[in-house]
């Protein structure tokens, strides 16, 4: 299977997706407050904040992992792309990808999906950051994983827009060949 058919992009809620794990768009103190972050808190129920609160903070541009509480996700994979309060930077997005990716393939986890990381109160650009999660994406899926599908779930009209025009383009450039099965679970 190439990387294309691996990647779904659409609109919808990520709280609904029935998944192996979804992935918040987390500060490092891990707090989950507005956002992505405060819709994974109210529907899968205070047992994640604990959780978080457990692990305690993490480094920006790292990711932890826990369980989806009340979700249908049976994990919640915290990307730490910004301190509390602050903003998202092109390294933190880059990097707690990229971690998260690694987080589930360690897991064995088959499907995974990830919102615009950072676009919301973190007030990252919402083209830079498809392209960005886009190509962590694409690059992980060429090398050996368990991943199997990856959905990017977008809350509105605009943001799937923006995601479909950097995956065309990547499709364009042929950015999406390669991808390896040798090695996966």
């Amino acid at each position: 299977m190439s990387v294309g058919e691996k990647v779904v992009l659409m609109q919808g809620d990520l709280t609904e997706m029935d998944v192996d794990a979804i992935v918040n768009a987390a500060n490092n103190d891990l707090q989950l407050g507005g956002g992505v972050a405060g819709a994974i808190r109210r529907k899968g129920g205070e047992a994640i904040q604990r959780e978080c609160d457990a692990i305690g903070s993490i480094p920006v541009g790292g990711a932890a992992i826990t369980t989806g509480g009340r979700l249908r996700a049976r994990f919640v994979i915290h990307a730490a792309s910004m301190q509390l309060g602050g903003e998202t930077t092109a390294r933190a997005l880059r990097t707690s990808t990229a971690h998260s990716l690694r987080i589930a393939a360690e897991r064995g986890l088959r499907s995974i999906a990830f919102p615009a990381v950072g676009t919301g109160i973190a007030g990252f650009p919402l083209s830079e950051c498809a392209q960005i999660m886009l190509r962590e994406v694409a690059e992980h899926l060429k090398g050996p994983t368990s991943l199997e599908k990856v959905y990017f779930i977008l809350f509105d009209a605009r943001a799937l827009k923006a995601f479909e025009k950097v995956w065309a383009e990547m499709a364009a450039r042929d950015e999406l060949d390669g991808a390896s099965t040798a090695g996966r679970p």
